[in-house]
């Protein structure tokens, strides 16, 4: 699995604990496309990282994400590096988990457009404007707390 492909299941993860569905839905779509299409993994991520046929190198990222998520006092640093991960990885894991916390709540709380279908059926085609993207959000199709098209 490349680092690509790790750091946006990390982000779905988050996005879909956040339960915010225009991240988990685009970031699980890009996921996927890095994954060869594997669809089903990323879902298994999103509902039990544990269990996923994942590293236990992206199951670390994964766990502390999962804590910061929901309190970052609750990441321990030391069990973290028991598992093998760096001091590294584990501040650029909780500034990505405290930073898609943000993000999730700033694309919600704008009511931004989503797209209701499986992100991943547009994705391919529309790679350079998805539509959560300016070039999207200046267009004429754009309406406030409408979700976007997916045909």
């Amino acid at each position: 699995m490349s680092a690509a492909s790790g750091e946006r299941i990390i982000a779905t993860y988050l996005s879909s604990e956040n339960n915010c569905h225009c991240c988990q839905s685009i970031y699980g779509a890009t996921a996927a496309a890095h994954l060869d299409g594997n669809e089903d993994l990323v879902q298994h991520v999103k509902h039990d990282f544990h269990s996923a046929e994942v590293s236990p190198r992206l199951k670390t990222p994964l766990n502390i994400a999962g804590k910061a998520q929901q309190d970052g006092k609750d990441v321990t640093v030391q069990l973290a590096r028991d598992e093998g991960a760096t001091d590294l990885e584990i501040h650029d894991t909780v500034l990505i988990a405290a930073a898609f916390c943000m993000y999730n709540r700033y694309v919600d709380g704008l009511a931004t457009p989503t797209c209701t279908a499986n992100a991943a059926r547009w994705l391919p085609a529309t790679a350079t404007s998805p539509p959560t993207s300016p070039t999207y959000l200046n267009s004429p199709n754009w309406q406030p707390g409408k979700h976007a098209p997916c045909s």
